[in-house]
């Protein structure tokens, strides 16, 4: 990794609580990123921010910061108990494992303040983050979903938060959440009483007319918006036939070696395939979609992050939001749609000044995108070659067992037919 991706804005010339830059140091943090060197000194003064920056480049420690540093200067001023305090940090993600990753960073920079931290996300916990929350916390992360949830039980407060964070908003929109935030975001105390931070990869006129409506005045901040793509990412794009891709894809991973690899496809269908495939012919593989049980999915990201697990497969749910270290291949089996997920696919390598590749393959199913992604990104994806010759002999895996459909078995016997009409049709 270099370090050309920082700016010149040493954090030790911040002001900033000690025990804040006792946790910064912990991080590892020295130089800051561009997006924290124009943001952190506009929200350490007060400023509402959008900030706009490509991924991996340091928005939530930008936001974090900003955030612990406020609260911490008014903690003087508190005279919470323990058990009765309410969250003073209020941060809000668009998927679970986002929330989870953020949670963590909060807890290295905060570690040695005293601030308690909570998640609140769908899928598993919902009585021990219950428990955590009620036991009295300072910042609470989590998914519109079960924060609403919880609120509405009284499980805690939002009269008392200080600082309120938006992470990803375009994901947010993207997932239909944006009734819930408006819900929460009119519980909170008035903007002018309240430091708003909104960070995002994209910032659409959708998501400034949230912040113009929901922050007071804020100062927005692009980080190199006509670039839209990482420097590092190396991009390539294959031709394959629809029957070359998953031999194209099983030999490319074998030159890749033991590399990092993460594989985007468009359907959680397809996702199983190549699962199954990558499986069958002696790839360590998983794929990870939206209706993954989350302790399998912490469990899946854990062994990839870890190293163990060679390639991660994931449809869009898993594109936006995962900050994995070294990840040095993204290969999009199936090309994506949408313009905007090509840029937050690729952005899973190359991130925080290291180099990665990012290869794709434009199929007879999904080369139609790829005009709109190359007008979007700017510029052509160099075109490389393979020999249809040279391709692996795959194995076929075991057929997938299909899961029952809800409501399977429910019907009683009867053959299925439908009654005969009784007396002529009714004229229409």
């Amino acid at each position: 990794m270099t370090d050309s991706h920082l700016s010149d804005l040493r954090f030790d010339t911040l002001e900033l609580h000690d025990s804040l830059r006792s946790g910064i140091a912990d991080a590892g943090f020295e130089f800051a990123t561009p997006i924290q060197a124009d943001t952190l000194p506009l929200a350490l003064a007060g400023h509402d921010v959008a900030g706009q920056a490509q991924t991996g480049t340091g928005k939530t420690a930008a936001f974090l910061i900003a955030a612990i540093q406020r609260v911490l200067t008014r903690q003087a001023d508190s005279g919470d108990d323990a058990k009765t305090r309410q969250p003073k940090i209020f941060i809000l993600a668009p998927t679970r494992e986002l929330a989870v990753q953020i949670s963590n960073d909060a807890e290295v920079l905060a570690s040695h303040t005293g601030l308690k931290i909570a998640l609140a996300y769908g899928g598993t916990g919902y009585e021990q983050q219950r428990k955590t929350i009620e036991a009295g916390i300072d910042i609470l992360v989590g998914t519109p979903g079960r924060i609403i949830d919880y609120y509405k039980q009284g499980v805690f407060k939002l009269d008392q938060v200080q600082v309120a964070i938006l992470d990803e908003a375009d994901r947010m929109f993207d997932l239909g959440f944006i009734k819930d935030i408006r819900y929460l975001l009119r519980k909170l105390p008035k903007p002018e009483d309240r430091l708003n931070m909104l960070f995002s990869a994209t910032l659409s006129q959708r998501v400034m007319e949230l912040a113009y409506e929901h922050m007071n005045e804020p100062e927005l901040i692009r980080v190199e918006p006509d670039k839209i793509t990482a420097d590092r990412v190396r991009q390539a794009i294959f031709f394959p036939s629809n029957e070359d891709k998953l031999p194209l894809l099983v030999g490319l991973i074998r030159e890749m070696g033991t590399g990092r690899i993460m594989v985007f496809v468009n359907m959680k269908r397809d996702a199983e395939k190549v699962e199954d495939y990558l499986t069958a012919n002696g790839i360590d593989a998983q794929a990870i979609s939206g209706d993954v049980p989350q302790k399998k999915r912490l469990n899946m990201l854990n062994r990839f992050q870890s190293g163990e697990l060679a390639v991660l497969i994931g449809t869009d749910v898993a594109s936006r939001g995962l900050h994995i270290p070294d990840v040095q291949y993204v290969i999009n089996y199936d090309l994506p749609q949408d313009c905007e997920d090509y840029v937050h696919r690729i952005g899973r390598t190359a991130r925080a000044g290291a180099a990665g590749d990012a290869i794709s393959f434009g199929c007879e199913s999904y080369a139609v995108s790829l005009p709109d992604i190359e007008d979007y990104i700017g510029h052509k994806i160099p075109v490389a070659n393979y020999n249809p010759d040279e391709l692996p002999e795959l194995i076929k895996p075991p057929h997938r067992p299909r899961k029952p459909r809800a409501g399977a078995g429910g019907r009683k016997s009867g053959g299925g037919k439908r009654p005969a009409r009784r007396g002529p049709p009714k004229k229409r």
